[in-house]
């Protein structure tokens, strides 16, 4: 009995077509592609000299609170 509910399981998932089952390498190199170009995006907003005036402002107030 048991026997023919695996053979029956196992025929239905061979039959049953190819499952979706994560991303695939062209998918991978896609987010890696996206998670690169946003990396390089934030850093040139980082980068930029209003962002590190604003960020140098912040630490010496900080600094100037602290100290």
């Amino acid at each position: 009995m048991t026997h023919q509910l695996i053979r029956r399981l196992t025929r239905h998932r061979r039959t049953s077509g190819p499952r979706d089952r994560g991303m695939t390498t062209a998918e991978y190199a896609v987010g890696i592609m996206a998670a690169c170009t946003f990396a390089l995006v934030l850093l040139g907003v980082v980068k930029s000299d209003a962002v590190r005036g604003a960020l140098a402002g912040i630490v010496q107030s900080a600094l100037g609170i602290a100290g």
